[in-house]
């Protein structure tokens, strides 16, 4: 049974793969792909696109998993593609049965030095913590993979940029959408993927019982060089990394930031003062000498699921729309396995399966 016209609301890396999935798996069927502005300009453009296998649970473990094959794949079958191989090393004061629950197959260090080297510089390694590798990891420039991927699916897909979905009302026999550009349109199905745009007047009231919040995220650029050699340095313990962004040619060091229930509009794409001195705080524990060297950086936002799990429910009784997001800033690393759960809603509705 095919899925009729189905509309992506959300051009993101999780929309876009979402649009993919459904044309590979329903090759008759219409799709069309819509976004207030280009394709992957949103929290997509800004992602540092960390791929390591790990998750808090274990369907985020599966899905991880899922995802770090589809990528390898995706990565065999298009050398190309921005998708770029990374060591890893983390460091944790943690036992081994805690990060054995975490990680996937992660492997203790027991010759590890008390310092490692990373972007020029002494990393120290705390008291009674470990240091462990951690394999598979990589990273993505999203932004330019999201273009990647829609250039192959114009085809296939209706790509609608710069164009705002301002109703969305779901009924027994389809969702009639309102557009910006003044157009209505009806489709069988809808998927939203809209990241941190939880509060857009078309779905706002919809997506509110989900408890799904909003929280700024803030990584800074370390002005030294990189390359394929170096090794990315993840501190579990404050939930932070060091990354090489070898085909930018700097670093990167992404903290936690804990400003929650913040508007994506209003959220600035320069730093703050207080943005500065929150990431310096946390990296001088670990490296004084670089927290100096952040003075460039990206700003912007995600959306939260109160189980630190992604969200894909459906929306209204009939299960005509179906909600896939709040990857915890987690979007590119799951996305591929989001697709496959979104699509599988869509299949189970089309089915008369409520379930």
């Amino acid at each position: 049974m095919g899925l009729d016209t189905v509309a992506v609301i959300g051009g993101g890396i999780i929309g876009c793969l979402v649009a993919r999935r459904i044309v590979h798996e329903h090759p008759a069927s219409t799709v069309l792909l819509l976004d207030r502005d280009a394709v992957g300009c949103g929290a997509s453009r800004r992602s540092a696109g960390l791929h390591f296998p790990r998750g808090a649970s274990e369907r985020v473990r599966r899905m991880s998993a899922y995802s770090q094959e589809f990528y390898e794949k995706l990565k065999a079958d298009r050398p190309t593609v921005p998708i770029h191989p990374v060591g890893m090393s983390m460091l944790s004061q943690s036992d081994r049965a805690e990060l054995e629950k975490l990680y996937i197959d992660p492997v203790r260090r027991d010759d590890a030095p008390a310092v490692l080297d990373a972007c020029g510089a002494e990393v120290r390694v705390p008291p009674r913590a470990s240091v462990w590798d951690v394999r598979s990891a990589h990273y993505a420039d999203v932004h330019r993979l999201v273009q990647e991927l829609v250039t192959e699916l114009r085809p296939r897909v209706h790509v609608r940029e710069g164009v705002r979905v301002t109703g969305l009302e779901p009924d027994g026999l389809g969702v009639r959408l309102s557009l910006g550009t003044g157009e209505r349109l009806t489709v069988d199905r809808v998927v939203l993927a809209p990241g941190p745009w939880l509060s857009e007047p078309a779905w706002a009231d919809p997506v509110a019982p989900l408890g799904a919040r909003v929280k700024k995220i803030v990584a800074l650029h370390i002005d030294h060089p990189a390359d394929g050699a170096d090794r990315a340095v993840v501190f579990h313990d404050e939930d932070a990394f060091l990354l090489p962004l070898a085909y930018r040619g700097h670093w990167l060091f992404s903290y936690t930031c804990q400003d929650w229930d913040v508007d994506p509009d209003r959220v600035g794409a320069d730093l703050d003062a207080h943005d500065v001195e929150q990431a310096r705080t946390s990296l001088s524990r670990y490296a004084p000498l670089l927290a100096s060297r952040c003075t460039a950086g990206r700003v912007f936002c995600d959306a939260y699921s109160v189980s630190r799990q992604p969200l894909l429910c459906r929306l209204d009784p009939d299960g005509r729309v179906v909600f896939a997001g709040a990857a915890n800033g987690s979007g590119y690393r799951l996305a591929p396995a989001i697709a496959a759960e979104a699509v599988h809603l869509l299949d189970s509705s089309a089915k008369g399966n409520p379930r």
